[in-house]
């Protein structure tokens, strides 16, 4: 497995990393438990050494999951996991039904953190991000509450998700973030306008989540595809079949080139990614051994320049349809 570093921070992940947030949380029912050890434990064995999770997920029972995976090979891996919600019996993190309450006051990145590290078996989490910006809290105190923990040793690095970049700059400025995570795919393609260049000059790196559409992006689901009701793609604008079906057209111009490249339309997805920038490290999810297997295939597969000109070319003429989050979720995003 190739190696990447995020950034200037010097943390150095594999090339492709595993979203673990599907194994318990958003896609259906959890899965089988000891399945999912399984497929953790197999993806180190396959060279997989960055892996991310969040309180939020489950909530709580993704870290435990993974913290109890992960123990016995702790040393050779990283583990990166998120504050920032308010969580209680009551409340709704996807922000379905009138929004999640964000909470990043420094005394409760603290609690989190050290709850976070009962969960994940830990004596220090490699990669601590703020899930999402809270307008109630200054950003500066949320570097300042890390940087603390850092200089505790109970956090290694700080991380921000989906944050604009006036708001990066501010929290850099503090404590130096070592990576952003945010949505970024052939079908979001947002981050390229202010994003990344912002990132490259101040030398942090990229975590891109749902590399591949939720799915979508794997050429698998179609207009008449349906989803168990526990599944949040059911709320998703660009979920319609209306949607799939004006969508398809990307899932066909990858399908081309994968044919091409004798790969799959997942793996040219992934491989597009990789080939944007050397600090760029997606994090697709899966609960099946051969799909991990499958997206470990696109750390290999290179694209050449008339290739990524002609997805850059053909994609631009495509209109993704539909919002990729309702109203309420997307207000959370950009700040």
């Amino acid at each position: 497995m190739q190696k990447r570093k995020l950034g200037n921070s010097g943390l150095e992940v594999s090339a492709l990393g595993l979203g673990c947030m599907g194994m318990s949380f958003s896609y259906g029912p959890p899965k089988d438990r000891k399945e999912m050890i399984a497929l953790l434990r197999g993806a180190v064995e396959r060279g997989i050494t960055f892996f991310d999770t969040a309180e939020v997920y489950g909530p709580f029972v993704n870290e435990e999951l993974v913290g109890e995976a992960l123990a016995p090979v702790r040393d050779r891996v990283v583990i990166a996991t998120k504050f920032g919600f308010d969580i209680s019996p009551t409340s709704d993190p996807r922000g379905m039904t009138g929004g999640p309450k964000l909470n990043s006051r420094p005394e409760h990145i603290r609690s989190v953190a050290e709850a976070s590290l009962k969960r994940l078996r830990t004596d220090s989490i490699d990669l601590f991000y703020q899930h999402r910006v809270d307008p109630d809290v200054p950003i500066e105190e949320v570097a300042g509450a890390v940087k603390e923990l850092i200089r505790e040793g109970k956090v290694k690095h700080f991380g921000l998700s989906e944050a604009a970049v006036q708001t990066i700059r501010r929290a850099h400025a503090v404590q130096p973030v070592a990576a952003l995570q945010s949505e970024y795919s052939l079908w979001w393609r947002r981050p390229e306008a202010e994003i990344l260049p912002a990132l490259e000059e101040l030398g942090i790196g990229f975590v891109p989540y749902s590399p591949l559409g939720r799915g979508f992006l794997t050429g698998k689901i179609g207009p008449d595809t349906t989803f168990d009701s526990e599944d949040f793609r059911t709320k998703l604008p660009r979920f319609t079949p209306e949607a799939r079906q004006a969508n398809q057209a990307l899932v066909d111009l990858l399908g081309t080139i994968a044919k091409r490249k004798k790969a799959t339309t997942a793996q040219v997805a992934l491989a597009w990614l990789l080939a944007q920038k050397p600090w760029i490290v997606p994090i697709p999810g899966t609960t099946k051994l051969d799909r991990l297997e499958e997206n470990i295939g696109a750390v290999t597969l290179e694209l050449t320049g008339d290739d990524l000109n002609e997805i850059d070319r053909a994609a631009s003429s495509i209109h993704v349809q539909g919002e990729r989050y309702p109203e309420q979720m997307e207000k959370l995003t950009g700040r």
